[in-house]
């Protein structure tokens, strides 16, 4: 029976020990960093490495802070420009716990810090953004505007032991309605520059046709002078030849080439009806094949 009992003292002993140990002992996360509280006052510096470490059983409490890089959304929101167009803005940021007592003595925790780090990012897009033109925050200066956002959010972060790392604008449209309007209006003038282009075309063309039509007109012309013109030499060198025949050694082969002709002109069966004499002269190869007249020919 005392066996028993001292047994049973010896296990409890041996559980409170372990529970004891239990609340004594804690570990700390690479992902995060500890803040160790005495009723609600720190009793020693933040615990920024992992690793096991300590406490006062049941009268210490432990708080978690993560230190990895958290990002914070910022909702679609409108910004007027200086030029003052309407920006639909979608940006977000990147955030570090860099002293996690002031955190916790601030803003307790991540939900807390979320909703004040979204308010100054809001803040400051609104206030940056708002001094600079559209083309600008669109093309010309996005990096050095988001820098800038940057610094502002940092340095009212800083109050709550937060370091900003990084802000991005992810989107800056413009609103739909504008865009459609926008959108229109490119239509209008490229459809506007396409009939401009055509009617320039069309007058080209015409220029080029015409331009065409008056040099296939000076080539005819040119072509039928220089063809009337060879003709020309072509005739005047056959009469030559004709005429140097006909005053030549070869005058009776060119009466007779001429005479022949003439049959053949004047002897087509059509309506021309010739009434000549047999001894006329039109018939002097029918009798003599030298074309001299005929002897003993009837004279009338």
């Amino acid at each position: 029976m005392r066996i028993s009992f001292a047994g049973g003292v010896t296990a409890a002993v041996i559980l409170v020990a372990l529970v004891v140990a239990y609340s004594t002992l804690f570990q700390v996360h690479q992902a995060r960093q500890a803040l160790v509280l005495r009723f609600g006052e720190p009793v020693r510096q933040p615990i920024t490495e992992p690793g096991l470490n300590w406490k006062i059983p049941f009268v210490d409490q432990v708080v978690y802070v993560d230190k990895r890089i958290l990002d914070i959304e910022s909702p679609a929101q409108e910004v007027i420009a200086s030029d003052q167009k309407r920006l639909v803005v979608d940006a977000f940021a990147r955030y570090k716990i860099v002293k996690p007592l002031l955190f916790y003595q601030t803003v307790g925790n991540i939900e807390g810090a979320n909703a004040r780090l979204l308010t100054f990012l809001n803040s400051s897009l609104r206030r940056v953004l708002g001094e600079v033109t559209l083309m600008q925050v669109v093309r010309d200066q996005r990096e050095e505007l988001m820098a800038k956002v940057r610094t502002q959010v940092d340095m009212e972060a800083e109050a709550f032991g937060i370091n900003v790392v990084d802000v991005r604008i992810r989107r800056a449209d413009l609103p739909e309605q504008n865009s459609l309007a926008i959108y229109q209006r490119m239509q209008t003038e490229r459809q506007r520059e396409a009939a401009q282009f055509r009617a320039e075309g069309s007058q080209r063309s015409q220029e080029i046709r015409a331009k065409a039509d008056r040099d296939v007109t000076v080539l005819l012309a040119d072509a039928r002078s220089s063809a009337e013109r060879i003709r020309g030499e072509g005739d005047a060198e056959r009469n030559r030849i004709f005429a140097d025949a006909y005053g030549g050694e070869h005058a009776d082969f060119f009466s007779f080439y001429r005479t022949m002709q003439a049959y053949e002109q004047g002897l087509k069966a059509s309506d021309t009806r010739l009434l000549l004499k047999p001894d006329s002269d039109f018939f002097r190869y029918f009798g003599d094949p030298a074309g001299k007249n005929r002897a003993g020919a009837p004279k009338q």
